[in-house]
């Protein structure tokens, strides 16, 4: 288990932001995603129970007024205009009903009077809601936009290859009101070999988004300058500590491909790496001694140790973030069993670049089938294998001594 606890000039203006990304998003927040009929469909069911009410109950019980929450129900899911559609449709069952009951003579009339009246006042007033509804709508979608483009461009998603490996990623935005969150990712290719980070901040907003900077940003810098990845993690925890808000930490996963098949491996307090090999078997790679996450480095005492473990062409590394291994079932409530699944899913996706990009996909569509199709974090799935044998070694040709 993880140890995570459940200026406007830095952003991308939403003009960057493609129109097609934006309606999407808008689409999803107003629930203009549905169809009209769908959209329509609570306010005509209260229009059509308060009329069988009124109908039912005889001449002598007056329900109609109780049609002023039509509008109401409306303005919560209707475009202005399609508000008024409906609404005006209701003064047919509204007028013929008040008829029906016989409130329509001279010492009754005031009731029609005043049930139109509050009707067609409380359609004007949600029609007007519905349209600052929508407003306030596409200003957060916006908003969601950009944040979620933002977060985006500062993962700078590697290519499917990287120096000797190959790479298959799936990072997914958990459905909540954030769309952003604290995972993040690299791949670098340096004179050491290629250095890869996993990690996952703690909580989500903007503050783990402005963690997730500096740990990437510190994280492409030191890959190129140290020659241990123990000193490259140093500098992350020291630019941690200074830049990133109080009381945030990261859990971090490093990866150094840098010999022939071996992988050094070190753990800050991050879900372990899985590896696969060609049969499919599965060897989680526990850490002996596993470091505290970035950010409370203070806290420990002495030096966090890597691992080195055997890593060939045919085999597969699994790096994934606790959204996915803390995934609930939908109807159990049980964690996703991702050391249990995955030998089957990733089995020969060595083989080739569309193996492994058809693998990740497979356990993600496995994942969703877990949960019932929804997450309720962000989950980051990364699968990496080698080239040919000979293009890791060719590789390692001038790498300093």
């Amino acid at each position: 288990m993880s140890w995570k606890s459940r200026s406007r000039s830095a952003l991308p203006r939403a003009g960057g932001v493609p129109p097609a990304r934006r309606r999407s998003a808008l689409l999803a927040t107003d629930l203009q995603d549905l169809s009209f009929r769908r959209r329509a469909a609570p306010a005509v069911l209260a229009m059509l129970v308060i009329s069988l009410a009124d109908f039912l109950s005889g001449k002598d019980r007056y329900l109609v007024p109780l049609m002023v929450v039509v509008p109401s129900i409306a303005g919560l899911t209707l475009r202005p205009l399609e508000l008024l559609l409906v609404c005006a449709a209701g003064l047919v069952p509204l007028v013929w009903l008040s008829y029906y009951d016989q409130v329509t003579d001279l010492s009754d009339g005031r009731f029609l009077f005043g049930a139109l009246v509050s009707y067609v006042a409380l359609t004007l007033f949600s029609a007007w809601v519905a349209g600052l509804r929508m407003r306030r709508a596409a200003a957060f979608a916006a908003v969601s936009s950009v944040a979620e483009a933002a977060q985006r461009a500062l993962l700078r998603q590697p290519g499917p290859t990287v120096g000797p490996l190959r790479l298959a990623v799936r990072y997914v935005s958990a459905a909540d009101a954030a769309r952003i969150g604290g995972d993040l990712y690299s791949a670098l290719e340096t004179p050491c070999g290629v250095r890869v980070l996993v990690g996952d901040v703690r909580g989500k907003g903007l503050g783990a988004v402005q963690t997730a900077a500096v740990v990437l940003g510190a994280f492409r810098e030191a890959a190129y300058d140290e020659r241990a990845l123990a000193a490259v993690a140093a500098r992350i925890e020291a630019s941690v500590e200074r830049h990133a808000p109080d009381g945030e930490f990261t859990t971090a996963l490093f990866a150094e491909f840098g010999e022939p098949d071996l992988v050094e491996l070190l753990h800050f307090g991050h879900v372990p790496p899985i590896q696969v090999s060609r049969e499919g078997t599965v060897t989680v790679l526990e850490a002996d001694d596993p470091w505290v996450p970035l950010g409370l480095g203070s806290l420990a005492v002495g030096e966090p140790t890597a691992m080195r473990v055997p890593f060939g062409a045919d085999d597969v590394l699994v790096l994934c973030t606790d959204g996915v291994v803390e995934a609930r079932h939908h109807r159990t409530g049980d964690f996703y069993p991702l050391a249990e699944r995955i030998g089957p899913l990733v089995r020969g996706a060595a083989r080739s670049p569309a193996e492994l990009e058809s693998a990740v996909g497979r356990v993600y569509a496995d994942l969703l089938v877990h949960t019932g199709g929804e997450l309720g974090d962000d989950a980051l799935l990364l699968l990496i294998s080698r080239t040919e044998p000979d293009a890791s070694r060719a590789h390692l040709v001038g790498r300093p001594g």
